[in-house]
Formats: C-alpha cells, sequence, structure tokens
C-alpha cells in the first residue's frame, strides 16, 4: 500500500505516525457575517458558511462539535482537485471563521468524529490513488502551536486500507465509534460476501489492525448497511442495512459477543416495503429505557419514508411507525435521528414544502408523535438536500448541512436557534 499522492501515509508496524504531513497549499479562511433566511417556523434559521468551491462542496455529511467549534466534512470541491474536504467552524464576534483543515484526493460523505486522543477519524469511499475499497484515517492538528492561519493544515494518515475482500469495502455514511480500550468499529457498504462488513480497528501504539466482525449474506440477515453501529449498554452493537433481510427491504439488526471471540448476528427487524417502509439508509439511536429509534428513506403510507420505532418485548422487539412522510421514493431521511430533550430530530432529503428537504421535529404527547416541519428549504440560497443528521449545542441551539443549494450551489452550513 502506497501513498496518496503525498498527502497520506499508510501506517505500517515500524513507522513513525508523525511523519506524514499534508502537501497542501493556503488554508481558505472565511469570515463570515451571519445571514438570516427565510421563515423557520418560531425558529430563527442562519446560514453560518455557504460554499463556494474552491473551500469545497456538498457537504453531505452532518457536523461535529467540540467545545464551541464546528467540524465537517465535504464531498468534493476545492479547485484544481475536485476532491473532499475537512473544515472547521468557530464563533467570532462578527459571525463565524471557516477554515480548511485538509484536503483528501477521494470522496468523503461521513463525518468526522474525536478519539480519545483528540484527534479526528472517519472514512472514504475510495481515492484515485491506489485505495479504490477506500479508508479509515486520522486527521492530527499541526504539533506547534500556530499563530497564523497559515499553518493551520493538519496532518492526515491512512490507519487502514480497505482490499475489498473479506475486510469489506466502500465505507459510506457511518460514524465510526469508541469502545472504551480505544477501538474503533464501523461499517462498509460491499465487501465481505459482497453484502457489507462490520468491523473493528484495533489500535496498539501507532499501529491499527481491522478485525471484520460480521458478513452479511443479503438474506434473511441484511445487505448493504450505508450508516455505522451503535453500543447498548451491555457491549452490544446495533444497526441497519438498507437493503436485504427478508423481504429486501432492508433490517435493523445486533450483533452480541458470543463468547469465544466471535459475534452473533440477529435480526431485530426486516422491512416488508408496504406501510412499515423501506430503504433504511439511516442508522438508529438509544433513548434511555432501551429503545431503537430510526427511519427509513421510502415506502410507509405516503411513499416518502417513515419514523419508527422498536421497543424490547419479551424475547423479541415490536416495530411502531411514528410518523409516515408524503412523497417521492428515497426522499426521507438519510441521516440518523438525534434524541434531545425527548423529541425526535432530523431531515428529509427531499420532502418538505418545496420538495427541496426539510428540517423537523417529532414531539411525544404521550398518545403519540406530533410532528412540526421547523423549516422548509427553498432550494435557492438557503440550500437544498440536507442529507447529514443534526447536532445540538449546550444552549439548545441545532446546526446542520445541506449538500446543495446555496448562492453557488455548492452547499451550506446552517443553524436554528429557539
Amino acid at each position: 500500500m502506497g501513498n496518496l499522492v503525498g498527502r497520506f501515509r499508510i501506517l505500517k508496524p515500524g513507522l513513525s505516525a508523525g511523519a506524514t504531513t499534508a502537501a497542501l497549499a493556503l488554508a481558505m479562511v472565511f469570515v463570515l457575517t451571519v445571514v438570516t433566511t427565510g421563515a423557520a417556523h418560531a425558529q430563527s434559521f442562519q446560514l453560518l458558511h455557504t460554499f463556494t468551491g474552491p473551500d469545497g462542496a456538498q457537504p453531505n455529511a452532518g457536523l461535529t462539535l467540540r467545545g464551541s467549534t464546528l467540524y465537517g466534512t465535504t464531498r468534493t470541491g476545492h479547485s484544481g482537485s475536485n476532491w473532499g474536504g475537512a473544515y472547521l467552524l468557530r464563533p467570532a464576534e462578527s459571525g463565524w471563521v471557516f477554515q480548511n483543515l485538509y484536503i483528501f484526493d477521494g470522496t468523503i460523505l461521513d463525518r468526522v468524529v474525536v478519539g480519545p486522543n483528540g484527534s479526528l477519524y472517519g472514512t472514504s469511499p475510495n481515492n484515485i490513488a491506489g485505495h479504490p475499497y477506500g479508508y479509515v484515517y486520522d486527521l492530527r492538528p499541526p504539533l506547534n502551536v500556530c499563530t497564523t492561519v497559515l499553518c493551520s493544515f493538519w496532518t492526515g494518515t491512512v490507519l487502514y486500507a480497505f482490499s475489498g475482500g473479506s475486510d469489506g469495502a466502500t465505507p459510506l455514511y457511518g460514524d465510526l465509534i469508541f469502545d472504551q480500550s480505544g477501538n474503533m468499529y464501523g461499517t462498509t457498504s460491499v465487501g465481505g460476501t459482497g453484502n457489507g462488513v462490520v468491523y473493528e480497528m484495533m489500535g496498539s501504539g501507532n499501529n491499527w489492525t481491522e478485525q471484520p466482525l460480521y458478513a452479511f449474506a443479503g438474506s434473511p440477515d441484511g445487505a448493504n448497511p450505508y450508516h455505522g453501529v451503535i453500543f447498548d449498554s451491555t457491549g452490544n452493537l446495533y444497526g441497519t442495512t438498507a437493503e436485504g433481510g427478508a423481504t429486501g427491504n432492508g433490517a435493523v439488526f445486533e450483533l452480541s459477543p458470543n463468547g469465544s471471540g466471535g459475534w452473533t448476528e440477529q435480526v431485530l427487524y426486516s422491512f416488508q416495503g408496504g406501510s412499515d417502509g423501506n430503504y433504511p439508509v439511516a442508522g438508529v439511536i438509544f433513548d434511555q429505557s432501551g429503545n431503537l429509534y430510526g427511519a427509513t428513506a421510502s415506502g410507509g403510507t405516503g411513499s416518502g419514508g417513515t419514523v419508527f420505532e422498536l421497543s424490547p418485548s419479551g424475547s423479541g422487539w415490536t416495530h411502531t411507525v411514528l410518523y409516515n412522510f408524503a412523497g417521492t421514493a428515497q426522499c426521507g431521511p438519510w441521516g440518523t435521528l438525534t434524541l434531545q430533550g425527548g423529541n425526535l430530530y432530523g431531515t428529509t432529503v427531499c420532502e418538505g414544502a418545496n420538495n427541496e428537504g426539510n428540517i423537523f421535529e417529532l414531539t411525544s404527547s404521550g398518545s403519540g408523535w406530533t410532528y412540526n416541519s421547523l423549516y422548509d428549504f427553498t432550494g435557492g440560497n438557503d440550500g437544498s438536500k440536507p442529507y447529514g443528521n443534526v447536532i445540538f449545542n449546550a444552549a439548545g441551539d441545532m446546526f446542520g448541512t445541506a449538500a446543495f443549494g446555496g448562492s453557488s450551489g455548492a452547499g451550506v452550513v446552517w443553524e436554528i436557534t429557539p
């Protein structure tokens, strides 16, 4: 496995992790004045950054918050390369300061997450310089204290490159997660037996080893896990497959350690493709009572997808549709839901009043759930097609991205304040 156009270095046994630096030009820094655009149903919708192309384009993934700083990725953009990138936004008195952290030599579709050591971690589904099946990477800040924006590009290192075989291939939208020992877990959308893999990355010093935990067969266990996995309190993993399952319409699964060093998969629910929905691209989340929540991008009574709950019931799980979107197939939620204050929040790709996507809230009323569209994108300067999830800060402000639209059509970062 070789270098990635001088940008990434594959981490191999015996090699130091401190050597590889990004051979990049000057950082692009933009100080933006917050702009209010449109009505947001008694909320205040604001643009924090509008991408123009040279600074990145198509922010498909959501954001990660550390302190008051937002971190994100773009799928493409950057004049001269058309590659994905990583960026940060930090608040300033006059608005928000945008700063590019890294330019990749491939596509980026998922968020970066903060690791136990403070580095940023993520995956790429492909690259043009020797890793066509994708890789896991980390980004580290400069070793020296940075006093100007011109020294602020971070160092990127490939921790593992997938081979396309039993180890998996093409990780897509899912976040990486860490266990208490600092090992990482994720999914690839294909590879294994052809239908995707759940894997573990085990780190020892500067060296990382990938171990496939489970390879999907398609039926009845599921196929093509687009998002990642989450832990429960006892160490089991949960996730979704966009396709496969008993009827080919996707599934929710659990992986449990079997006591012999392996993992056993159990399908918690197979979608039927009717009123229950199909194509569950988004991942799942837990509430404090152990219920799982997720979404499908298609199907349901309105054809535009569903929001659902899975509740433990004896030795099984009970599936309940909480809301049906009325629209077009694959226009529903692609990003994993967020639970905040007992309410569910998310985005749709092309639902809403203008068919350009929206930001929604589902409020539990005891006898059911009440739907409220917090903002309907117009496809103009405010953005279009929000594929990612939403996040909140301690003040209750909500942040997210839209992959397209904006003044240049390259996407936006937005905020909704109560």
